[in-house]
């Protein structure tokens, strides 16, 4: 659900970069010392999975269109929502600048689609309320599922809305929205059952780390997460450089939905400021289309390439934001 810049004015595309900019701020702002401290190793190994894990199109049957997950109900639920927040920004931001994936003046609307609704909407608001009374996994299957469709819907929603206000006149309100409800309702039914699924396997390996993220039992000094951060670093190398070539080539949700709408299933603009964003594109995407040369055997390459950006960009975002809030809780004291 990567929007292209074609699909936003100039107008919408500034006030969502704006939005999803103060969002950020915001969520470096709120995160604690101590608990920034906890999360940076799975802030990194985690948005290394999911940029490998949105590598992986699944095929919608009797649609030909495809989908492939978010991440956001899946980061907020192991991170809490402002860790979550950050991790995939940083997930979203590699793959504009180095893989052409979504455009960079879409950044900021892809941002709050992907990144601002689950995290910092959904996951307060339903995901975190389901299970206020303790986790087991009947409570967590359900909270993954509907708030990973709720998310998908909100953020769906959010794209149409976005173009609507951009006077996309070859994307109509009412068509535009008819195609992109129901095709991203069955593309968050299958996000469901996977966050569910992951959800479920890291609650009964480490639950200190959901128990933590959503504050049932306390804050927790320490984790013992070598064994499951070998884990993720493992299936996020597997999936990003092996079963990424078994991809569907089907269109995602939003292309056949401009398809089935507008007849095409990209549309281009004239507009300077479109055309600007686009030449640094050019210039930073090393890899446009996660294939060395435009070549589907690199993709593998591509995606442990990738993935190991994402690792030490959300890494480094993590130690960053605890070096900066060490010191000026030192100079505050001193």
């Amino acid at each position: 659900m990567h929007m292209a810049d074609a699909l936003l004015s100039p107008a919408v595309g500034t006030t969502m970069y704006i939005v999803s900019t103060a969002a950020i701020a915001r969520s470096t702002s709120k995160i604690k010392l101590d608990v920034i401290e906890r999360k940076i190793p799975l802030m990194a190994v985690t948005g290394s999975f999911i940029f490998a894990a949105q590598m992986i199109n699944f095929t919608i049957p009797g649609t030909g269109s495809s989908g492939h997950i978010g991440g956001g109900m899946m980061l907020a639920a192991m991170l809490g929502g402002y860790p979550a927040m950050l991790t995939l920004s940083a997930v979203l931001l590699i793959q504009a600048l180095f893989f052409a994936d979504g455009g960079l003046f879409a950044l900021g609307a892809n941002l709050f689609n992907i990144a601002v609704i689950p995290c910092l909407i959904v996951y307060p608001l339903i995901y975190k309320p389901i299970l206020k009374k303790g986790i087991d996994a009947k409570r967590l299957t359900i909270a993954s599922i509907l708030s990973a469709i709720v998310a998908l819907q909100l953020g769906a929603f959010g794209v149409v809305i976005q173009t609507l206000f951009s006077g996309v006149t070859a994307l109509p309100f009412a068509a535009f929205s008819l195609m992109m409800q129901p095709i991203h309702l069955a593309i968050g039914i299958v996000e469901g059952v996977v966050t569910a699924l992951v959800l479920n396997f890291v609650y009964k390996t480490r639950p200190e780390i959901l128990d933590d993220a959503i504050e049932t039992k306390g804050t927790k000094p320490k984790f013992h997460l070598r064994k499951l951060l070998i884990g993720f670093g493992i299936a996020s190398l597997l999936i990003a450089g092996g079963l990424s070539y078994f991809a569907s080539v089907n269109p995602d949700g939003l292309e056949w939905s401009i398809q089935n709408v507008a007849g095409v299933s990209e549309l281009f603009s004239n507009a300077s400021i479109h055309a600007f964003f686009a030449k640094i594109q050019e210039l930073t995407s090393f890899l446009p289309g996660y294939a060395p040369s435009n070549d589907p055997n690199g993709t593998g390459l591509a995606g442990i390439i990738g993935s190991l950006i994402t690792f030490a960009l959300a890494g480094g975002v993590g130690v960053l934001i605890y070096v900066v809030k060490k010191k000026k809780i030192k100079s505050t004291s001193a």
